[in-house]
């Protein structure tokens, strides 16, 4: 440990930070759906998520290992680089947490990571056959799959459970929504807590303190697993609004799906070494149970601003990246002035979200609006009876009876 120098010790604590910022925001993947059913109190769901985050951290390295060994060429990298690429997927997470948008922190932060290595070593030490296959095309698939997948299983919950006392049935579901979303916290920490190992890593290689192709010390799981867990605690409540709430309206059959599914996509890639975007796979899967059930909608104007995000997030944390990586490559005092930025736009961002206060005690409040697809196909859902009898009675006028007012009643004849 005599060659941990200054700069490996700010790289350390600063991929710990946004290790905090990647377990509030992705709360939402886990919880969204148990807090907007009632399922769990949003306190107690996110309480029980990190605990699960900080178990799931210790299963598995594949992941861990696909970013310190596999994504860029680790004999060229400096521990500015690291430091570079972590400014750039922290300040894209903490803004898409301000805007409330469910973006990827996995590809924030390999964004940042293969613009800070292109800035620095060309794009060379960037692997592209790695960032295609266990990157790349898995951010494709698996939101797809998932989606269908959570589709089918709502519409077999609801067919298996249409014949079961409705209090009952909805209870069970209930039950299986929360061991649904614990089983999808234990993935989270699988794969999302190893990437911060990975980084953690690969920044220990570049500075001399472990040997290449080295596993993550247990240090190094630890305080991953710990900080992942921390920032689940806080609650990344404005992302949670939007999954739970802002993207569409879920039972608890169609709660239970989408955890379920989700969980299923995120432990198989962990065991396959991708490093898959949790919040890909938990939206497309929320998205497909809320058209699992009829009459269900999804609300496709928050969709495609999550969309955009999606596709943003790699290119702008490697824009960021790689400006950050310009500046320290000055030398010290560059270093120094790319810390300093990314405090003080961290706070600014903080500040900002001050404005209008989103936590557990208002989660579940939405005013998104329902959009143009959403709103025609309510125009075409018939109405419950109990409405359309209303509405013939405010229609139809009442029948006009002509009484005779007492003031015009013609006196009587007088003799």
């Amino acid at each position: 440990m005599e060659n941990f120098s200054l700069i490996l010790a700010i790289v350390v604590v600063t991929a710990l930070a946004f290790d905090f910022t990647n377990g509030f925001h992705d709360t939402a993947n886990a919880m969204a759906t148990t807090i907007s059913t009632g399922a769990l109190k949003p306190k107690v769901a996110v309480a029980m998520s990190a605990v699960l985050n900080l178990v799931g951290a210790f299963l598995s390295v594949e992941v861990a290992n696909t970013i310190s060994k596999g994504l860029v060429d680790e004999t060229g990298i400096r521990p500015e680089v690291i430091f570079a690429a972590l400014v750039g997927a922290i300040l894209w997470n903490l803004a898409t947490w301000l805007l409330g948008l469910p973006s990827s922190s996995s590809h924030a932060l390999m964004g940042g990571l293969i613009g800070a290595t292109i800035a620095s070593a060309g794009m060379g030490a960037v692997h592209g056959d790695v960032l295609v296959t266990k990157v790349l095309l898995p951010a494709l698939a698996a939101p797809i799959v998932a989606g269908l997948a959570a589709m089918l299983a709502s519409r077999l919950s609801y067919g298996i459970g249409r014949r079961a006392d409705g209090k009952a049935a909805e209870k069970g579901y209930r039950a299986g929504q929360i061991a649904s979303a614990g089983l999808v916290s234990l993935a989270h920490g699988t794969n999302d807590a190893q990437k911060t190992m990975g980084i953690i890593t690969l920044a220990l290689v570049a500075g001399g303190v472990v040997a290449p192709d080295s596993d993550p010390p247990t240090w190094v799981i630890l305080s991953a697993g710990l900080a992942i867990a921390l920032g689940t605690y806080i609650g990344g409540w404005r992302i949670i609004r939007t999954m739970g709430k802002g993207l569409t309206e879920l039972q608890p059959q169609q709660g239970f799906a989408a955890q379920t599914s989700a969980a299923t996509a995120i432990l198989a890639s962990s065991h396959l070494g991708f490093s898959l975007s949790t919040t890909h796979v938990v939206s497309g899967s929320v998205m497909g149970a809320g058209l699992g059930r009829k009459g269900g909608v999804v609300r496709w104007s928050t969709a495609t601003r999550m969309l955009v995000a999606w596709v943003l997030t790699l290119p702008a944390a490697a824009v960021v990246g790689a400006g950050a990586e310009s500046v320290t490559d000055l030398g010290d005092w560059g270093t120094a002035v790319v810390a300093v930025f990314l405090v003080a736009a961290s706070a600014a961002i903080w500040k900002l979200s001050r404005r209008e206060v989103v936590d557990a005690t208002n989660v579940n409040d939405t005013e998104e609006p329902a959009g143009v697809v959403t709103t025609a196909i309510a125009a075409v859902t018939p109405p419950p009876a109990a409405t359309v009898t209303e509405e013939l009675t405010a229609t139809v006028p009442a029948p006009v009876t002509t009484a005779t007012p007492e003031s015009a009643t013609p006196p009587a004849a007088t003799v």
